[in-house]
């Protein structure tokens, strides 16, 4: 689905066959410009969609911070100029967007804030239809994304383990299936996963719920491995937060050890929606 698309359907949904609010109080034929602004500290994200809402009802907008910017209460993000019922009617969509993805960009970048230099990804835990606008906030608050799809990137999950007889089993598949530039990850929830996946070849590793001393020994086998491809490349994912990942990152540093990536759902599905506002001007 385009942004198009989507931002049709918001507006189908809000405003249907007529804003009757709008129509019945604001004269047709009037123009008018109005201000988006921050209510609360926040990271700026959304005005892609901000803009297609007023596109499609025949106003403009315009970009006054950019997305992935850090402003203050009662800062201007942008600005819309139009039919004046284009710009009333487009208002609550047009903040639905803007707040919800600031919302994420500003959860993600507090959370980056606190891991220390540990890369922080986001996963697959995301608003049916709009995956794309939100990894797009993860993005603005400083992480980075984990595979977009099903179709661009093999992780082998624990019911794949299950229904395919066993980790070996699962990644020897995989392996036979997928072409060359594929990388295969499989997650695993114990040590012995963890040694049979590094046996059958993956390439990367997804270390699932498991406790920081478990992640600490599970970093150590895998650097230990006399396999000739060498180490996997690490990530951790399970009860990720904020606090846990810069506690995680402490107990690494302090002894050596490198993760190469943390993967936190809640970046996405734990963020609040930032406040923000329209005022005609």
């Amino acid at each position: 689905m385009t942004l198009a698309d989507l931002v049709r359907l918001a507006l189908e949904e809000d405003v249907g066959p007529g804003d009757v609010t709008t129509e019945s109080t604001v004269p047709d034929g009037t123009s008018g410009r109005a201000r988006v602004y921050a209510k609360q500290d926040l990271i700026v994200c959304g005005h892609g969609p901000a803009a297609e809402v007023f596109r499609q009802l025949g106003a403009r907008w315009e970009v006054v911070v950019p997305d992935g910017a850090k402003v203050g209460p009662g800062t201007t993000v942008g600005r819309a100029e139009g039919p004046t019922r284009a710009l009333i009617t487009g208002e609550r969509v047009a903040l639905n967007f803007l707040m919800r993805l600031s919302g994420i960009a500003t959860h993600t970048a507090s959370v980056v804030g606190t891991a220390a230099g540990l890369r922080v990804l986001d996963t697959r835990k995301t608003t049916p239809l709009h995956r794309a606008l939100e990894k797009q906030a993860v993005r603005c608050g400083g992480a980075f994304n984990h595979r977009g799809a099903l179709y661009d990137g093999v992780l082998i999950k624990d019911n794949h383990v299950v229904a395919a007889g066993g980790v070996s089993e699962a990644v020897h598949a995989a392996r036979s299936a997928a072409h060359h530039l594929l990388r295969i990850e499989c997650e695993v929830e114990s040590l012995d996963e963890l040694r049979e996946a590094l046996e059958a070849g993956a390439d990367a590793i997804l270390l699932d719920n498991m406790d920081d001393e478990t992640l600490a020994a599970a970093i150590v086998i895998n650097n230990g491995t006399t396999r000739r491809s060498g180490p996997a490349w690490v990530e951790a994912s399970g009860n990720m937060t904020g606090p846990r990942i810069e506690g995680l990152q402490r107990l690494l540093l302090s002894r050596g050890l490198h993760l190469d990536a943390v993967s936190m759902g809640g970046l996405i599905h734990q963020a609040r929606w930032a406040d923000l506002s329209m005022r005609l001007e």
